[in-house]
């Protein structure tokens, strides 16, 4: 059965939120207070439950079982965060957690979710849409948590899986908010290089969650320099400069881990000391840094900007070759591939730059 269960212990704020989300799966609302179970198992569990104590876990768990539900994706609806309701989460077999901060993105939770249990394919530009809508509603809004962040990684991850990193490319350059398109090219490019580099699916995450995290800080620049159709000036450019330091900023103390925090300070350091802003050189820059960085030059040197048209995969990756020594090497070389798969076919591509 092709439904959501939503399970509540408050059928009035539930109905609620039901009528605001405008979900597209057909949906039911079970009260957690009454033991009636769906005839037959849902293939989406919701649970907006806000209090949770021992008495909840425990009717929510003999539900679940009444249900036969087993390990079917689970959402669950965060009011109050704590090591505790962390370890409910876990006892109750929850697949994703959702901050009622963030209760907006809940949809494009769903739909995620929706597709991953193959119910239902999206295009490559409703994954690409999706993803735009979440940094609008979190990162850009300034709803920055571990839990929120995963979420849309897992539309990254999951848009690069199914559809490869050149439709991505192809769908994000139509977006016109140059920030989002942007910091979706580089989580794309970072998924997809993570890939080719065999690193195992949690270190995919990591690297497509601080690819997205990466310009957080350009929250903070002044819209009229953000936006400025033309080159800045070397006044503007200091000021857009600051977006490194901003970002890590805004970072500290909301559960992120060193690496993330790194990548968002240090993006724009580069392996001979040129960079910004702390100069830091060769071994003082972590390979995580480094590996965003590549994606991140690449993202920008293929985009559209007011004063130029967006280069070519060749011409970009001919850049690329050319900054090596600024630029890992090894890195620059193990990208090639990303690079091939982002014009689409080799024989579309035509005569890529030596990496030799």
């Amino acid at each position: 059965m092709n439904e959501l269960m939503l399970i509540s212990d408050d059928f009035r704020r539930t109905e609620r939120l039901l009528h605001d989300l405008r979900l597209s799966i057909p949906s039911t609302i079970y009260d957690l207070y009454d033991h009636t179970p769906p005839a037959n198992p849902p293939a989406i569990i919701l649970s907006d439950i806000r209090e949770l104590t021992s008495d909840v876990i425990a009717r929510l768990k003999h539900l679940l079982c009444q249900a036969g539900i087993g390990k079917k994706p689970h959402v669950f609806v965060v009011y109050n965060e704590g090591p505790r309701t962390q370890a409910y989460a876990q006892m109750l077999g929850v697949t994703t957690m959702i901050t009622a901060a963030a209760i907006s993105t809940l949809p494009r939770v769903i739909e995620r979710v929706v597709v991953e249990a193959g119910i239902v394919p999206l295009s490559a530009q409703k994954h690409a849409s999706r993803a735009r809508e979440f940094l609008r509603d979190t990162i850009m809004a300034g709803v920055l948590t571990p839990t929120e962040v995963a979420n849309g990684t897992e539309i990254v991850a999951t848009a690069i899986s199914a559809h490869g990193i050149y439709d991505w490319i192809r769908v994000v350059r139509d977006f016109d908010d140059g920030t989002h398109q942007h910091i979706l090219l580089v989580a794309g490019l970072a998924a997809a290089f993570a890939g080719t580099l065999g690193m195992s699916m949690a270190d995919r995450h990591r690297l497509a969650q601080a690819a997205l995290l990466h310009d957080v800080g350009k929250t903070k620049i002044p819209v009229a320099i953000l936006n400025k159709p033309g080159r800045l000036d070397a006044a503007e450019m200091t000021v857009m400069r600051t977006h490194a330091v901003e970002g890590y900023r805004m970072l500290i103390g909301l559960g992120f881990d060193d690496a993330m925090l790194g990548v968002v300070r240090s993006h724009h350091e580069m392996l001979d000391g040129s960079g910004y802003p702390d100069r830091l050189s060769g071994d003082s820059i972590p390979d995580f840094v480094r590996l965003i960085t590549v994606c991140d030059v690449y993202g920008a040197l293929i985009e559209e900007r007011p004063y130029r048209a967006p280069m070519a995969a060749t011409e970009a990756y001919s850049i690329l070759v050319g900054m090596m020594g600024r630029l890992d090497a090894d890195l620059v070389h193990a990208f090639r591939p990303v690079v091939i798969a982002s014009a689409s076919h080799a024989n579309r591509f035509g005569t890529l730059v030596s990496s030799h």
